[in-house]
């Protein structure tokens, strides 16, 4: 609980429980933010906002319904204004903890979850995404990749209260544009990539590249950034920070380069160079993408102070992220990888992937679908990778909403010309399929979904088992039904 005169100037010595941007909540004795969103304008319910707790009004627009009982602050910019009071609100939570503030097209998630496992060892750290919301012994269902702002700064000060010091986030171009983390105070900021995605939001790949290097632009003095030297934007992207900047990469020389390198099924191992050092690492995580993601979290390890040396022995045996390259083995004959992969990049890239390890002669059954709503311009690249890559496509609903799965299918499909390929439009049934279809040594790729237990339907979300636990029914189903066979006989 907070004063109001706390948090504005000038401003009456009302008692303020809680923070709120969303009108159909319901938040007693709140303050209501008059946010303008991608499709509402929170001017436009305010009369809501005051039915479900709201005590104080802040606004930018003039209004002509005036309630005597509530309290009005007119501002210049509203979502300045919420940023800043959150942040007071909650006790500037983020100051108080070590903040690593992940960006890029494809990749967030895995580096976040890498730099929560790895500093987990040294100081209590947590972790806000995609996959979830942990920290300590709690694990949270994620809400956004990038909560909304009273609800980050809500978690990080729950993560203060709990004794954590650390924090990796997950900042999305959506989560930058509508200003979600300017009140944040990272320590380090990571650069990923910058491939096609959020089109259909952002517009093109200029204005996409242009809010990304919004967020390095904002990055403290006193702070790091880490950038890919690998990916096209890497250099420009920090070119105008004020803060020290560290490199990253494999073909270009990098602060932190990984070189020799062998990716196998199984593990990969590599050379890590970097400050005249050398050191041969060895890990359980696979493909040339997942070199990338150690790289940035181990410069970003680096870069705080903790010694590389005495991690490199924790990465051979590494906890399999959830759902980005999971490989799920039970000791079925073929190879399973369930991913997250939902961009042209990420797909091409799990697909070259599986070309390396699937010996020749083998097949690479690919099932995936695109999801409704949501930058059509990719669904025939999708269509085109999954056609130079792989043997057999199975396309599948992947978030509809409220389109036809079978059109967005068929969108998919002219991009084929040369692989056979079926719709199946269940995802559960289409799984299922790719695995009894496969014959020993085949590779499955399942993506899209990753380790999400939801589908988007027209009418909302619908319960969805999870990519991961579809697969190990049905291996588990047909290694039953085998046993039984062989019983008989």
């Amino acid at each position: 609980m907070v004063k109001l005169s706390y948090l504005f100037q000038n401003a009456p010595d009302i008692e303020i429980k809680s923070l709120m941007s969303d009108s159909r909540k319901k938040r007693p004795d709140s303050i209501f933010f008059c946010v303008k969103g991608m499709m509402f304008n929170g001017h436009r319910f305010i009369n809501q906002a005051i039915e479900n707790g709201a005590k104080v009004i802040v606004h930018s627009e003039s209004l002509e319904d005036i309630n005597p009982d509530i309290t009005y602050i007119k501002v210049k910019n509203v979502q300045q204004a919420f940023n800043s009071v959150a942040d007071a609100f909650y006790g500037r939570a983020s100051s108080k903890l070590r903040m690593f503030g992940i960006t890029g097209t494809n990749g967030k998630s895995s580096v976040a979850s890498l730099i929560k496992d790895l500093l987990d060892e040294y100081e209590p750290t947590g972790y806000i995404g995609t996959i979830a919301i942990e920290y300590g012994s709690v694990k949270l269902e994620p809400t956004l990749t990038t909560p909304e702002v009273d609800d980050l700064h809500g978690i990080l000060r729950d993560m203060v209260n709990a004794n954590i010091k650390a924090c990796a986030l997950e900042v999305s171009s959506i989560g930058i544009e509508q200003e979600r983390v300017s009140s944040i105070d990272f320590d380090v900021a990571i650069f990923t990539n910058l491939t096609h995605d959020h089109l259909d939001y952002h517009g093109n790949m200029e204005n996409y590249y242009e809010i990304k290097k919004r967020f390095f632009d904002s990055i403290k003095p006193t702070g790091t950034v880490i950038t890919n030297v690998d990916d096209t934007y890497g250099l420009s992207i920090v070119e105008d920070v004020s803060c020290k900047v560290l490199t990253y990469g494999i073909h270009n020389e990098a602060d932190y380069q990984a070189i020799n390198f062998q990716i196998m099924k199984d593990k990969t191992v590599f050379t890590l160079v970097c400050f005249g050092r050398r050191y041969k690492v060895e890990t359980n995580l696979v493909a040339m993408f997942n070199i990338y993601n150690l790289l940035a979290c181990l410069a970003a390890l680096d870069s705080q102070g903790f010694n590389i040396e005495k991690m490199i022995p924790k990465l051979t045996n590494i906890k399999q992220i959830e759902g980005r390259m999971q490989r799920i083995d039970l000791g079925q004959p073929f190879n399973i990888i369930v991913d997250f992969a939902h961009t042209p990049d990420g797909i091409k890239k799990v697909c070259e992937y599986a070309s390396k390890i699937t010996p020749k002669g083998n097949r690479i059954i690919s099932v995936f679908g695109s999801a409704g709503k949501r930058d059509t311009k990719k669904r025939k690249i999708f269509g085109e990778i999954a056609d130079k890559y792989c043997d057999m496509i199975i396309l599948t609903e992947d978030d509809p909403r409220d389109e036809s799965v079978y059109d967005i299918a068929m969108e998919i499909a002219s991009g084929i010309k040369e692989t056979n390929y079926v719709i199946i439009e269940d995802r559960y049934y289409a799984i299922q399929q790719a695995i009894e279809l496969a014959l020993a040594n085949d590779t499955i790729l399942i993506l899209g979904k990753g380790n999400e237990t939801f589908i988007y339907r027209e009418f909302g979300t619908e319960q969805y088992l999870g990519d991961d636990k579809v697969v190990k029914e049905t291996i588990n189903k047909i290694m039953e039904e085998r046993n039984e066979i062989e019983q008989v006989y």
